[in-house]
């Protein structure tokens, strides 16, 4: 955290920035400021009019009148409590819009960031900074800042009508304010600290736990059970320290603030005890006034207090997804082409590339791949094989050098567009908890069900689905759980078929594939790779013998080149890792 927003009470500019986002709400933002204002106003009048009665009609024992005056603070009360009603109503109407806007605008700025962007940061972080960072959000509007400033304006009509009744008691009831002030400053510049350590925890805990949740059989498998449950346990004794630091300083402000309220309380006593006594200009009316009146200052004081808490939790909060929002690390828009088909030629001239900096992953690559024909990357773990797909469809960028398609650079087409054409299908299928129909049109409503089951018959994939309890409808576990690695490879082709891209990457998705549905996926597969520019990176070299080229790849560069006989014949390195496949 930084020292110039932990240094600041509030953080105005964090503030404004988030009211912007009420400006579509204009009217009910009105209402809110209305009803709050109202609030302010009705409240003192009850202390004013109990004034009145207990010395015009109590000690004159007019009962009349008693009963009229007592209907009226009846009436102000119901009126208060309609007012609170629709108060609440709006408040907490208005900071649901508005949260519901912000999370929209976060998801959909997060879905543009680059893979460098995930790579770096923690999904649970993220998780939090989208859920439950936003949803305190919500609170400035509903709990936090109108509160504050009702309560502010509560406080001055209070005070003025203190001076209006009797000056000498009103300076009797101030009394105790500079310690108070000095209490509030000191709770004020501690209680934000506190709190920007809170949401830090409450982010650790968020993260770890979704971690280690999505990596539980790592961590069974390694009998690493007891030693996670110790970090997390020490996670979570940081998560209850900032918790308690936070409550230290509420458990030492709200007595402060209850014992110079009952200071101020006798004080007044004392005083106009004293002067009614001796008969000097002081009544029973405005004595009983003061009382309520010295409740009324101090409970906007008390109010202010932990509304400006709830208020310091939503500046924080803010804060953090406001962090999200100026991330500006997003791949390059600006391509302009948009063309419905490409024949698939690709190129790749001189092309430097790093993860970080200049740590070159491929190293003065260059290749080109003919429309229709079917490419296949080798070489050993850390060579640049995935490296080479990931640039293809720009989820990183390239250093220096450039890759074309149909002799036109990459950077020249728009995002959407140039997807459009490449579809990867990875070793790691994501599935998500859903139908296998919902899994396979990825929510797209404009693919009809029977393309779907038609394109599932043609690669020969549809028998297994019907397999399946309920078919389609099966329901999935999260991440695809309940399928094996070769069900959820089938998914995956059929959800390439159905977009029927021009250039096809395979990403080893042809590994650990279960014997039962090898078959079916080779099948499938050749039906996918007709007629589309194929690139494979592939580790078992028996699947790649009939591709048109084959490229070996070390450190980043080409090390030998041709069809699989050719390269057998020269007897380097791919000849001696077939030959060690073979024999294994």
């Amino acid at each position: 955290m930084s020292k110039s927003t932990t240094g600041k009470a509030i953080d105005f500019n964090l503030l404004k920035r988030v009211l912007t986002f009420a400006s579509p709400y204009k009217k009910v933002l009105f209402l809110v400021i209305i009803f709050s204002v109202l609030l302010s106003f009705l409240s003192p009048l009850r202390p004013l009019l109990i004034n009145h009665a207990v010395d015009n009609f109590i000690i004159l024992k007019n009962e009349e009148k008693l009963r009229f005056i007592s209907l009226i603070l009846v009436g102000i009360l119901f009126l208060e409590a309609i007012i609170q009603f629709f108060y609440i109503y709006f408040a907490t109407w208005l900071g649901q819009h508005v949260i519901q806007d912000i999370r929209a605008k976060v998801y959909k700025h997060i879905l543009k960031l680059r893979m460098t962007y995930f790579d770096n940061t923690p999904i649970g972080s993220l998780v939090t900074r989208t859920v439950s960072d936003i949803e305190t959000i919500s609170d400035i509007f509903s709990q936090g800042l109108f509160v504050i400033i009702g309560e502010l304006l509560k406080l001055i009509v209070v005070v003025c009508m203190m001076f209006y009744t009797d000056w000498r008691l009103a300076l009797m009831s101030l009394i105790a304010i500079p310690i108070l002030l000095i209490a509030t400053s000191w709770f004020k510049r501690n209680i934000k600290s506190a709190f920007q350590q809170v949401r830090k925890e409450v982010s650790n805990i968020n993260t770890f736990v979704q971690e280690h949740i999505v990596g539980m059989n790592l961590v069974q498998i390694f009998n690493r059970e007891e030693s996670e449950y110790k970090k997390f346990k020490q996670i979570n004794k940081d998560h209850l320290s900032a918790h308690l630091r936070s409550v230290f300083y509420y458990s030492v402000f709200f007595p402060i603030v209850e014992i110079l309220s009952a200071l101020s309380i006798g004080l007044v006593i004392w005083y106009g005890g004293e002067a009614i006594i001796s008969g000097k200009e002081v009544t029973l009316g405005e004595l009983v006034a003061f009382i309520l009146y010295i409740h009324m200052m101090f409970r906007p004081i008390r109010q202010l207090a932990d509304r400006f808490n709830i208020l310091q939790m939503g500046i924080v909060g803010s804060e953090r997804v406001f962090k999200v929002l100026d991330t500006e690390d997003f791949i390059a828009d600006n391509g302009k082409k948009e063309l419905d088909k490409i024949e698939g030629n690709v190129e790749y001239r001189n092309v430097q590339f790093a993860y970080k900096d200049e740590d070159w992953v491929l190293n003065n690559l260059s290749f080109k791949i003919e429309k229709g024909k079917h490419l296949a990357l080798v070489g050993r773990t850390g060579s640049g094989k995935t490296s080479i797909i990931n640039i293809l469809n720009r989820f990183y960028e390239i250093q220096e050098g450039e890759i074309l398609i149909d002799g036109i650079n990459i950077t020249d087409f728009s995002l959407r567009n140039l997807r459009k054409h490449i579809v990867v299908v990875q070793q790691e299928v994501h599935l998500f908890s859903s139908t296998i129909m919902e899994n396979i049109i990825l929510f797209d409503k404009d693919i009809k069900e029977d393309d779907v089951i038609n394109s599932a018959k043609e690669i020969g994939i549809h028998d297994f689905i019907m397999s399946l309890p309920g078919g389609y409808s099966y329901v999935v576990g999260e991440r695809g759980i309940t399928l094996s690695t070769g069900q959820r490879q089938l998914i995956s082709f059929l959800r390439v078929y159905l977009r029927n891209p021009e250039i096809l990457i395979l990403d080893e998705a042809t590994s650990s594939i279960d014997s039962h549905t090898e078959e079916i996926l080779q099948t499938a597969l050749k039906k996918l790779s007709e007629g589309r520019t194929t690139i494979v990176i592939a580790h078992r070299l028996s699947t790649i013998i009939n591709s048109d080229k084959i490229l070996l790849l070390e450190d980043g560069m080409v090390l030998e080149e041709g069809t699989h006989a050719e390269l057998l014949e020269k007897g380097g390195k791919y000849s001696e890792m077939y030959i060690t496949q073979i024999s294994d």
